[in-house]
């Protein structure tokens, strides 16, 4: 067992024996307060998250155009493009 490894390994870290700083709760530290701020990234992202929670999941005007054209018979999808859109769903799950 090599201890001198280990020895070198908390040198290059600094770790060192522990030093007692003093009592928690002492008046040097009454006035320190917790902040937080968030970047330019975050506020973005949370006006992003925002938006989408007001947008509804399904466009009820496409889905009342579709179902219009269904039965009046005038929806038509042609095999060769639904057995390719068929097809292209699998191979993304298999993969």
């Amino acid at each position: 067992m090599r201890i001198d490894a280990y020895n070198q390994i908390n040198q290059l870290y600094g770790v060192s024996k522990t030093r007692k700083t003093g009592k928690t709760g002492s008046a040097g530290n009454a006035n320190t307060t917790d902040q937080v701020s968030f970047s330019s990234i975050g506020k973005d992202m949370q006006i992003a998250k925002n938006a989408l929670a007001n947008v509804p999941d399904i466009r009820q005007e496409k889905v009342d155009a579709i179902k219009a054209r269904i039965q009046n018979g005038t929806y038509h999808v042609s095999n060769e493009s639904f057995a390719d859109y068929l097809v292209s769903a699998y191979m993304e799950r298999a993969i």
